[in-house]
């Protein structure tokens, strides 16, 4: 496994934990800086010299833990939308579920299986090059274009071609960093578990197995999936912006998705929606069978 270019961060206030992450993962082939605690984390990502692809990060450490880091991340453009993967022995689902809504990508309980971290790294690391190098449109933070928006409409198919349009329409929000994630996240699962019919299940494996990437270009080759398209139409009303996504799928049981479910904390996948819905939207809703959502921006 050749991982060279990808700098991962593992942040633990015991050295032997941070060791055994080290060893396991420099074996595979990342590059991997270490970090006593989060203070010391803070410095090195504050200090610039490496590109990080994943930050593994442990809870509980003494003068900045692992939520209080997570928090400062999430609150500097620089780091928002880098994967925090949260390696703890706190296994309460509860306490789990508190850190997913504060934007973890994942938790691994300790002793970590070394099969699962190798999955979930890769897993980081293919959400983080979908949306971590992403330039949103600079303009928007200079002029309110909110105002100006009256109607426009795309069609793609493609994970690539969803993150253009994100960008794009990011641009018409008045905040467009966070409106952009939740679009993206939208438009991601309009094409995979819409267009390309692949399950709730079958993601959680392919992610695991480092696969997920593929089996979507394989899918958009398929005959079956070739033909269809995404389409998304966005409003400008007088006092809101309104999304619509349609997709051409069989829909899905959408209402055990708008909530993060603490019996699913340990999967890979499904936290999209709801992520979308507490932070990109004042209210978001599935019509019909699923295939077809309204997301609501009050101006």
């Amino acid at each position: 496994m050749n991982n060279q270019k990808f700098h991962l961060l593992v942040v633990d206030d015991e050295a032997f934990n941070r060791e055994i992450l080290a060893e396991m993962l420099s074996g595979a082939g990342y590059e991997v800086i270490q970090a006593a605690d989060g203070e010391d984390a803070w410095e090195i990502l504050n200090g610039g010299q490496y590109k990080f692809s994943t930050v593994l990060l442990d809870r509980m450490m003494p003068r900045l833990d692992g939520m209080a880091l997570l928090a400062r991340m999430k609150a500097d453009s620089r780091f928002a939308n880098l994967p925090v993967i949260f390696q703890t022995a706190i296994d309460q689902p509860q306490d789990i579920a508190e850190g997913i809504k504060a934007g973890a990508f994942y938790y691994l309980i300790k002793p970590v299986d070394e099969r699962v971290l190798f999955a979930i790294v890769q897993s980081a690391i293919g959400f983080y090059k979908l949306t971590g190098t992403t330039v949103l449109p600079e303009v928007a933070e200079e002029i309110d274009l909110s105002r100006a928006i009256k109607c426009c409409e795309f069609r793609f198919r493609t994970l690539l071609e969803a993150r253009s349009v994100a960008k794009a329409l990011a641009g018409f929000y008045p905040e467009p960093k966070r409106a952009y994630f939740g679009i993206l996240e939208l438009l991601v699962n309009a094409v995979e578990h819409g267009n390309l019919s692949i399950t709730y299940g079958e993601k959680t494996r392919l992610l695991q197995q480092g696969l997920w990437e593929r089996e979507i270009g394989h899918r958009l080759h398929l005959p079956e999936y070739a033909s269809r398209q995404v389409l998304v139409r966005v409003e400008g009303e007088q006092d809101r912006i309104r999304l619509e996504v349609l997709d051409e799928g069989d829909g899905f049981n959408w209402q055990d998705y708008m909530e993060i479910s603490p019996e699913r904390v340990f999967d890979p996948n499904g936290r999209g929606i709801a992520m979308s819905k507490m932070t990109s939207f004042d209210s978001l809703e599935y019509l019909d069978k699923g295939n077809h959502l309204v997301a609501i921006v009050n101006l």
